[in-house]
């Protein structure tokens, strides 16, 4: 084969690689389900909010962080039992993990987004509009609604 050949094979071959490098990777396909928050009394300062967080993506993805108007600081939450066998609720460091092709619950007594400085009272049947930051996916705008009467 002629030199002239393979160096036109080469340069073809390094501009395709260099192209696909540049493509960015898929960050996969975060979907919320299921959300809801509980209904708090007039004085309540704090609340949580409870989904099922899917990721039907190729690759893991973390949730990072979650705010909203609805409270002056929201974050995310687990419960842990100490020595004695008390639950307390603790931030959890790091975000939490979704990974690729499963989902992951926030559910009552375990995960969870905790609302604190709660803004106005969360009343059964409104719904409160929420952010969630992703590591890849980025941020996510979701309505929750607020029901009591939810059964998980």
């Amino acid at each position: 084969m002629p030199k002239s050949t393979n160096l036109l094979r080469a340069a073809v071959f390094g501009c395709f690689s260099l192209l696909l490098s540049a493509i960015p990777a898929l960050s996969g396909e975060i979907t919320i389900h299921d959300a809801y928050a509980r209904a708090s009394g007039a004085a309540a300062q704090s609340g949580a909010i409870f989904m099922v967080i899917e990721n039907t993506g190729e690759t893991d993805d973390r949730l990072i962080g979650a705010k909203t108007e609805s409270a002056m600081k929201a974050e995310l939450h687990t419960h842990i039992e100490d020595a004695n066998g008390v639950m307390m609720m603790r931030e959890i460091d790091g975000g939490i993990q979704i990974p690729a092709h499963d989902q992951h619950s926030l559910k009552r007594g375990g995960d969870h987004v905790m609302l604190m400085g709660i803004t106005k009272p969360l009343i059964q049947g409104e719904t409160l509009t929420m952010t969630l930051t992703f590591a890849k996916a980025g941020d996510m705008v979701v309505e929750v609604p607020i029901d009591n009467a939810h059964k998980p």
